[in-house]
């Protein structure tokens, strides 16, 4: 049986506060989106399930990339991309979380996301991850690369972000 773990927010700290609660904008949601090291990716299993991933990612050209790298996997013919393959429209989270819970926020991309195939755009792609990703530099993803056009943005965070 789990045993329930507390969260600490810390001394004398409310889990809230009377700030407000902030809607994000694109901007605001694409600018909160890059701050973050990884992301989770969420997509749709041919048999109706969700599927959800943590991913390391970067932009390029306006979308968002990852691509399958050298960690231990059965196969580079991940789940996620036949989910892709078989539905293109994936959701993206980023967020951070924070003792302070003043200072949460979520940001949650809708898009559509297609493999790459060799040539420039796989090429910018990884260039972009490298230079996010310092385990990329030294070792250059070799298996397959996805972007994912944004179609919507949307974020929440609770309260003004000043300083992220």
């Amino acid at each position: 049986m789990l045993e329930a773990v507390p969260c600490s927010a810390g001394p004398g700290r409310l889990p809230w506060h009377d700030g407000g609660v902030s809607q994000l904008d694109a901007t605001t949601c694409r600018t909160l989106a890059a701050t973050v090291p990884d992301a989770r990716l969420a997509t749709l299993r041919p048999d109706g399930r969700i599927d959800l991933v943590p991913i390391v990612f970067a932009f390029a050209d306006d979308r968002l990339v990852f691509a399958v790298d050298h960690k231990p996997k059965t196969t580079h013919r991940l789940q996620r991309l036949v989910n892709i393959a078989a539905n293109p429209e994936v959701t993206v989270l980023f967020d951070r979380y924070h003792d302070d819970w003043t200072r949460l926020w979520w940001v949650r991309m809708r898009g559509l996301a297609s493999e790459l195939g060799e040539g420039e755009p796989a090429e910018r792609a990884i260039d972009a991850l490298a230079a996010r990703h310092p385990q990329y530099a030294e070792r250059p993803p070799a298996g397959p690369v996805v972007a994912v056009a944004p179609i919507e943005w949307k974020g929440w965070a609770a309260a003004e972000l000043t300083g992220a």
